[in-house]
């Protein structure tokens, strides 16, 4: 019994024994199951790095494991803002060029002007600076193409080759087309070949008549009226036409030759009294007058035919007399009176 006591003894020793050598293993586990718990627990009171939920534009984002690295170096909230900013906002869609960038053109160059094809050198329409086509061409604006790649004007294309020759080797439009190239040189703004076609007829003479007109008050008003009385009376007569008298007179006041013939010449000194005395209206639907040129009342009826017929309407006059108004005295009107005829279909 003693011996087994002992031997009991002895295994309870060895056991003892194996227990305080199993001990320092087995109370290791609680210790370091405790720190990892605290460990956790820290981490939980943390706030969740932004950067975990920020996606590139790129396509490129970072690993889990970086970011727990940087979350677990400690960084503070400014470190995390900022790659988040980088990677969340990438350059926007820009049509091209983009910003900053010159959009490139080939040396020969595929033009769409209204319909009209054109092919030409990028060095022609780059031929002088300030023009609109040297700044399409200049790479810093946005030209659309048609279904076909070319570059495509919203213009009208029958005088565009026109353009082109001046700019190839300066050459000027034929006369009957002078008016219509000089509209489309101002369009794009092509200030050589509107120095030469305002030099060239029949802008030249545009001018020159231009500068007559200048000196009739109200003329463009006139006009106007003009065709608004014709209008008016062909639509309530129901008619094809309409006639309306209108007076056109160089002179102040014309007066009889054989009564005062040293004042009958353009103008004449009236004193303030006289005038009142010769103020008067002929009985007619528009006057003209007067003026002081060289041009006579059949130049300025030129004008008025020509003008209207610019408009696309049909104009014929002829003179039917002189307003006879007494005036004061042996003083008559005797202004000529036109008949016009406007024929509207």
């Amino acid at each position: 019994m003693q011996h087994n006591g002992a031997s009991g003894s002895s295994m309870c020793d060895g056991g003892g024994g194996g227990r305080e050598r199993l001990s320092p293993s087995r109370s290791s586990l609680p210790a370091a199951t405790s720190r990892v718990r605290r460990f956790i627990q820290e981490r939980r009171t943390l706030p969740l790095p932004r950067v975990m939920v920020v996606f590139s534009a790129a396509g490129d984002s970072e690993k889990p494991s970086d970011a727990t690295e940087a979350g677990s170096q400690g960084t503070d909230d400014d470190d995390f803002r900022k790659p988040a900013a980088s990677h969340a906002w990438s350059k926007p869609a820009l049509s091209p060029p983009e910003a900053g960038q010159e959009q490139e053109f080939p040396e020969v160059i595929s033009l769409n002007v209204g319909g009209t094809y054109f092919t030409t050198r990028l060095s022609t329409l780059r031929r002088y600076d300030d023009t609109m086509l040297a700044a399409m061409f200049s790479g810093r604006h946005h030209i659309p193409r048609d279904a076909e790649g070319r570059f495509f004007i919203d213009r009208d294309g029958a005088y565009f080759g026109d353009i082109l020759n001046f700019l190839r080797e300066g050459e000027l439009p034929r006369r009957e087309r002078v008016r219509a190239v000089h509209r489309e040189a101002q369009y794009y703004s092509i200030g050589p070949l509107l120095d030469h076609l305002e030099d060239a007829q029949p802008l030249t003479g545009e001018k020159v008549r231009q500068a007559f007109l200048d000196l009739l008050p109200y003329y463009n008003d006139n006009l106007e009226r003009i065709v608004e009385i014709a209008k008016l009376r062909a639509m309530q007569k129901k008619a094809r036409f309409a006639k309306l008298k209108v007076c056109v007179y160089k002179e102040e006041m014309p007066i009889t030759p054989y009564e005062r013939p040293l004042f009958n010449s353009l103008r004449f000194e009236r004193s303030d009294g006289e005038a009142k005395l010769f103020e008067h209206h002929c009985e007619v639907d528009v006057s003209f007058g007067p003026w002081e040129a060289v041009a006579d009342v059949y130049d300025l009826l030129h004008c008025i035919v020509g003008d209207l017929a610019e408009r696309g309407i049909a104009a014929e006059q002829q003179c039917i007399g002189v307003c006879d108004k007494h005036l004061i005295n042996h003083y008559y009107c005797k202004r000529p009176i036109y008949e016009f005829k406007i024929t509207w279909w």
